[in-house]
């Protein structure tokens, strides 16, 4: 049977295992997936003690993604500009790496009826969250892909890795000056509960808001998008079921179905 791994720190709350063992019983595949601890100056012991026991693929989690991109012996092009790896395949001693956050989260958008090409797109955030989807976004030939941040100089940086007519820059107080279609929120403000600090100007009643966190309850961005009328507002769970699918069929060749999956890890998180 053959094994794969998603590894952490912190690990304990990662849904990865429960996602892809549903995958696996959707798809008919023997496979058995777990998740392991590594601590924080182990990460390459412990991949190269996985290739020793024939694992096949493990998929990385914070704060070790730059670091699998380091030890990979070959990259797709979305990783290379991600700067970062969430996907590892071991193959006849080569370490294959993805990033696959990107295509989850335009696979879930497009999920929910959302068109992505010739809309005006708005990215905040300029760390790797953000760098991450970036790449799958223009590949869908939006009208222009704004990215804003707190600190401008760091989404200048940002951009400049990607040369591409389509990509703007602005600070979040330049926010109140545009419109968008979508707003997508890439920092880590949800993670304590607070808002980025951009004008509620930039929302209409067509502007879809997206979260890539997900809780329980809405977080308290897009408790922000709802108020100030936004057309629809969405977490990141789908993007995470997302990027596990893509990993999921790397490794299998089979594509999985999201829906029925995406419903039992949401039970389960409103159960919990």
């Amino acid at each position: 049977m053959d094994t794969y791994f998603v590894l952490g720190n912190p690990i304990e709350q990662s849904r990865s295992p429960f996602i892809h063992q549903q995958f696996a019983l959707q798809t008919k595949q023997s496979m058995q997936y777990e998740k392991q601890l590594v601590a924080l100056a182990d990460f390459q012991t412990v991949i190269n003690d996985l290739i020793k026991n024939s694992v096949k693929g493990a998929n990385v989690t914070a704060p070790f993604k730059e670091q699998a991109l380091a030890l990979c012996t070959q990259l797709s092009a979305r990783a290379k500009m991600a700067g970062a790896v969430n996907t590892l395949s071991f193959n006849n001693g080569e370490i294959i790496g993805d990033n696959t956050d990107g295509i989850g989260l335009v696979n879930d958008l497009k999920s929910q009826q959302i068109t992505l090409k010739g809309k005006r797109i708005l990215l905040l955030g300029a760390g790797g969250a953000a760098r991450g989807v970036i790449l799958p976004l223009l590949d869908e030939e939006p009208e222009q892909l704004f990215i804003a941040n707190r600190t401008l100089a760091k989404a200048e940086l940002l951009s400049e890795q990607f040369i591409n007519d389509r990509i703007s820059v602005i600070s979040f107080e330049q926010t109140q000056d545009y419109q968008f279609d979508l707003i997508i929120n890439a920092t880590s403000a949800s993670l304590t509960a607070n808002v980025p600090n951009i004008s509620a100007d930039c929302i209409t009643n067509k502007t879809v808001c997206y979260d890539m966190v997900y809780a329980k309850q809405a977080t308290n961005f897009l408790l922000w998008a709802q108020s100030n009328d936004a057309a629809k507002v969405i977490d990141g769970l789908g993007m995470l079921v997302g990027q596990a699918a893509e990993s999921f069929y790397q490794w299998r060749n089979v594509q999985p179905d999201i829906s029925p999956v995406l419903v039992k890890v949401r039970k389960q998180i409103n159960a919990s």
